[in-house]
């Protein structure tokens, strides 16, 4: 495969230590938080219901969305590079050592006084249902970038997600790489990420898409949020106003992709789900990867499809299987 950038993919994000357990509801309900969705806690609670499962197999990653976008690229075999910041504790050792295998390298912050940021998410036995306990710690206090400017400025593509657009020292941050990027003249891949963003700063996102994304993936309720209770398939036309290539992820209706004006339907790969952990992270690896390979946006949403059924079908937000997923690659090459 030919490079043309030292890296083809560079992103930033919140550094944050994945941790997942399949566990019986009696378990859950014993905790006595929320079933089913994702808690901000301190780091404190967060070692208080982690201690409880102490001794139980669990899946221990590095983690945060765009970290999980990039490590699939590495596995995928691009040239991809991250940057983040941790804790200089086991944690953040650990999240060193995932990405260095995904990836072979890493643009890490390392910063003594804070806690490595970490997710536990404890997955119901019977339904496969997520019950998520966050402690942020030291991600969004990213201020050093290093000499990251220079990676972003000899990549092909930079991405973030939502997430690191909300607040804090992460978020300026941020807004400077995407200055950079676009003097560059690097392709700017933006990954809303959640619903929840787009409620808190849904102005400031229609700035930043318009301002700097080439490139934008929503699922169908963030692109509704975005659109004020516009349907999906009508917002990925709202969208596309202003972003060239949009994404928009119907879950197991598929995918919409628009660029340059034409708009295409994408089916799903069937699997028995898992663990949905990551499905919309896989997909954005897949899609970039394909256009890094200069593949049509169609192609590339065929293998971002793949990819994230592949990681529905598993335990964990991304396929650490490189077999499998050059699998993949190989079967969207052969389609048109």
């Amino acid at each position: 495969m030919a490079f043309t950038h030292d890296f083809d993919v560079t992103g930033l994000g919140n550094a944050l230590v994945d941790t997942l357990l399949v566990v019986d509801d009696h378990l859950l309900d014993d905790i006595g938080f929320e079933r089913g969705i994702m808690h901000l806690v301190d780091h404190r609670q967060w070692r208080s219901i982690y201690d409880r499962f102490e001794g139980e197999h669990m899946e221990v990653h590095s983690g945060g969305s765009c970290a999980n976008t990039i490590a699939g690229l590495g596995i995928l075999g691009a040239r991809a590079l991250f940057r983040g910041q941790v804790g200089a504790d086991e944690l953040g050792d650990r999240y060193r050592s995932s990405l260095e295998e995904a990836c072979g390298v890493h643009a890490l912050n390392r910063v003594d006084g804070l806690n490595t940021g970490k997710c536990l998410s404890l997955i119901s036995r019977s339904d496969r249902q997520r019950t998520m306990f966050t402690d942020l710690g030291a991600a969004p206090l990213l201020q050093d970038r290093g000499d990251f400017d220079e990676k972003v400025m000899r990549s092909g593509i930079f991405h973030l997600t939502g997430y690191v657009l909300l607040e804090g020292p992460i978020r300026d941050t941020a807004v400077d790489l995407l200055e950079v990027a676009r003097s560059a003249g690097v392709r700017i891949s933006i990954d809303v990420a959640d619903p929840f963003v787009v409620q808190a700063i849904r102005d400031d996102l229609w700035d930043i898409l318009d301002q700097y994304a080439d490139i934008a993936f929503l699922n169908d309720e963030e692109a509704t949020a975005l659109c004020n209770g516009t349907e999906p398939e009508q917002a990925v036309h709202q969208v596309a106003r202003i972003v060239e290539t949009v994404v928009v992820k119907l879950g197991s209706r598929g995918s919409l992709v628009k660029s340059a004006g034409e708009l295409t339907p994408v089916g799903i790969h069937q699997v028995v789900p898992l663990d949905t952990t990551g499905a919309g992270d896989a997909y954005a690896a897949g899609f970039l990867f394909g256009l890094a390979q200069d593949w049509s946006p169609a192609r590339s949403a065929r293998l971002g499809a793949r990819v994230s059924a592949l990681t529905v079908a598993r335990l964990g937000a991304v396929v650490r299987e490189k077999a499998t997923l050059l699998d993949a690659v190989d079967a969207c090459r052969e389609i048109p």
